[in-house]
């Protein structure tokens, strides 16, 4: 009789710690992401700023990197849950056999940015990185209206000193930064663009979407609470852009903000458009199932 009461306490024990422990599990609200100095960051620094992910109880660790490069190491060293990135950088690290997932596309903006001196003709000297959101745009933008004759500058801080100088005559560069060359004399043009989405996306883990599920849903919460003020009215969104990104604040009402869309994955076509570019422009194979590289239970549309 005593060995069965015993026997019955160890599993109560047991079955309490499995409990304890997946319920701590289910309870890990904390996440740790890198964005970018770009506008597509604003609804996060918004959301933070206004207090919406800690109305979630969600306690986020926001990194403004600087360099793409260091944002992806952070990345695949888990020292980062997600991140802002484009999908030119997602579909090569995906089918690298990198374990990420698509959750929401983002809004981006990238002006073209002309040198004081440049006279309108058929070929110009433009700068961009060779396999990127840069190189892809320029060809949405401009190829119907000029012969590029592209300049690989990896560094924006180089390439918009290459503009200024006349080195090159034009650059894509994106905003806020772009706004800042305006403001110093540079034309700056906007371009529509003609597809529903940007080739910008923010990306998990698998490992981050499995054991923090309820977190990264708190993200996307806050995410478009952040985005419907920002539909409303941009001039909060447009001034934290500036205090965070350290800019001058004459560039307010310069900078070209994008449409902002509540949460929503890019369409398989459009990932298809993405894929195909790149295997044109670097020769590589791409081989990757859309249903496995986006995770859709967290998009409002």
């Amino acid at each position: 009789m005593r060995e069965k009461k015993v026997f019955l306490l160890l599993a109560m024990l047991i079955f309490s710690l499995i409990i304890s422990s997946g319920s701590a599990a289910a309870s890990d609200m904390t996440l740790e992401i890198g964005i970018m100095p770009a506008v597509d960051s604003a609804p996060i620094l918004l959301a933070q700023e206004k207090g919406y992910f800690a109305e979630e109880d969600l306690n986020i660790q926001i990194g403004i990197y600087t360099n793409a490069v260091n944002r992806q190491t952070a990345l695949q060293t888990n020292k980062l849950d997600g991140a802002m990135t484009d999908l030119i950088a997602f579909v090569n690290n995906v089918n690298n056999g990198f374990p990420v997932k698509i959750t929401t596309s983002t809004d981006g903006s990238f002006p073209i940015l002309v040198s004081k001196d440049f006279g309108e003709k058929e070929e110009v000297k433009i700068g961009m990185m060779e396999v990127s959101v840069s190189n892809f745009l320029a060809e949405q933008f401009l190829e119907e209206q000029y012969n590029l004759n592209k300049i690989f500058v990896p560094a924006i801080p180089a390439r918009l000193e290459m503009v200024k100088s006349g080195q090159l005559e034009m650059a894509v560069i994106p905003e806020p930064l772009a706004s800042t060359a305006e403001l110093q004399g540079l034309e700056k043009r906007v371009y529509k663009n003609e597809y529903d989405f940007m080739p910008e996306a923010m990306i998990f883990t698998e490992k981050t979407l499995t054991e923090k599920d309820e977190a990264v849903a708190a993200f996307h919460r806050a995410y478009n609470r952040a985005v419907k003020e920002i539909q409303q009215d941009d001039s909060e969104a447009r001034e934290i852009l500036i205090n965070k990104l350290d800019l001058p604040m004459e560039i307010k009402d310069l900078i070209a903000m994008p449409e902002y869309h509540l949460t929503r994955v890019p369409t398989e076509a459009y990932l298809n458009r993405v894929i195909e570019w790149i295997e044109k422009t670097d020769g590589s194979q791409i081989d990757i199932d859309y249903n496995q590289v986006i995770e859709g239970k967290y998009s409002s549309q």
